[in-house]
């Protein structure tokens, strides 16, 4: 399994615009993409800052969400996200995730 840890920030007041965002247009995005496994967002409340991760079969799965898919994301986002975000890639090395449907 591969996953990716996108670290950013939220404009002011937008946490909930954002969940919403992610929910209605990004996620459907995302279980359409070869080898997308799951996605959790952390935050705060009352915390600007947010991390995002993504897990993927493979890394070759990512790369290609990378390339192809999350310019369009980073164009959807950009209402509720302020400057660009960090992204950073790891192998995993240790799971529990179990049992995950396979994306559409």
């Amino acid at each position: 399994m591969y996953a990716r840890n996108i670290s950013f920030r939220l404009k002011s007041n937008m946490q909930s615009d954002y969940t919403r965002t992610f929910e209605n247009q990004i996620l459907p995005l995302l279980r359409k993409q070869k080898g997308f496994k799951d996605e959790l967002t952390l935050s705060n409340s009352g915390s600007q800052d947010a991390v995002s991760i993504s897990l993927w079969d493979n890394k070759n799965n990512a790369d290609d969400y990378n390339t192809n898919t999350y310019p369009e994301v980073l164009k959807t986002l950009a209402k509720v996200i302020d400057g660009t975000p960090r992204v950073q890639n790891f192998e995993t090395v240790m799971s529990t995730f179990h049992n995950v449907p396979v994306a559409v």
